[in-house]
């Protein structure tokens, strides 16, 4: 792919390129990373799943951003250039905040594990008896930083959030975050789907919050099918953790490079991915 603009950066999955004035083009590739790393199998058609599914979050959540007095950055998904069509936005640009904004309603990985150590998420605490998979008695904000490329995202409590973004802005973010998650999760529980997590990243246009980059998708998100939603093991998913446990069984180190994905796997991933969309969307992938 090659495209007559100005590359500003590429992240793991996607390039961001100049599109002229205040506008951004953001291209999703099909590269899959998992433990920070970038997996060298693509997954065909991941980054129109992405895109496509994106655009249809931010429409749904465009009330919500309205009744906070924000909005999204999404311009046009239609005016970008024939060659990534399906795969691209065209976006306002944003002073980006520091911030990975996550909710959780449910207890998932590291969740889990911190609050097997400590009985609490970050500066959160959480009642006693809670298992892998468990509904929380409320999504909490549980944020992280925004990691540089090579760098990891490392958890931070809402002080540290207060610290890097003001007071009131950091009680904007957090408020904003648990909207949007509340109002994803019951989209998708009306879809047969279970939205366990997810993360939201947001910039600063003329001074208002904007929700930016991707949102509520199988590489944000943790999709769980509703019918088999089972508190106290691992749930079977609509997202990359299919790839993530495939990486695990395989013994890779998390520090080599990653191995090559099998056929079969780069099918189930593929799948999963696509069944999240329709089943969400209501709508055939094409």
């Amino acid at each position: 792919m090659t495209l007559d603009l100005p590359l500003l950066a590429r992240g793991k999955v996607r390039e961001v390129y100049d599109a002229g004035g205040d506008r951004l083009l953001l291209v999703a590739s099909d590269r899959i990373s998992a433990y920070d790393h970038v997996l060298p199998t693509p997954i065909p058609d991941k980054g129109r799943v992405l895109t496509q599914l994106s655009v249809w979050w931010f429409e749904q959540l465009a009330p919500v951003l309205a009744s906070s007095g924000a909005t999204h950055h999404l311009v046009s998904a239609t005016d970008v250039p024939a060659s990534v069509a399906g795969r691209a936005m065209l976006v306002r640009r944003l002073e980006m905040l520091p911030v990975e904004c996550v909710a959780r309603g449910y207890l998932s990985g590291s969740g889990t594990a911190e609050y097997q150590r400590t009985g609490s998420i970050r500066d959160v605490p959480l009642p006693a008896g809670l298992v892998e998979g468990s509904q929380l008695p409320e999504p909490v904000f549980t944020p992280s930083t925004k990691a540089e490329a090579g760098e990891h995202d490392e958890p931070i409590d809402f002080a540290r959030v207060v610290s890097l973004v003001g007071a009131a802005r950091a009680e904007e973010l957090r408020e904003l975050t648990l909207a949007l998650y509340r109002q994803g999760a019951e989209i998708a529980r009306g879809a047969g789907i279970v939205l366990a997590d997810t993360k939201f990243e947001f910039g600063l246009s003329g001074g208002a919050l904007v929700l930016g980059d991707e949102v509520l998708t199988p590489d944000s998100s943790r999709f769980w099918p509703a019918s088999s939603w089972s508190p106290g093991a691992a749930q079977p998913s609509f997202d990359k953790q299919y790839v993530r446990d495939w990486l695990t069984s395989s013994g890779w180190d998390r520090v080599s490079p990653p191995p090559e994905l099998p056929d079969d796997v780069v099918a189930a991933t593929r799948e999963r991915y696509v069944a999240a969309y329709e089943q969400l969307t209501g709508t055939a992938f094409r």
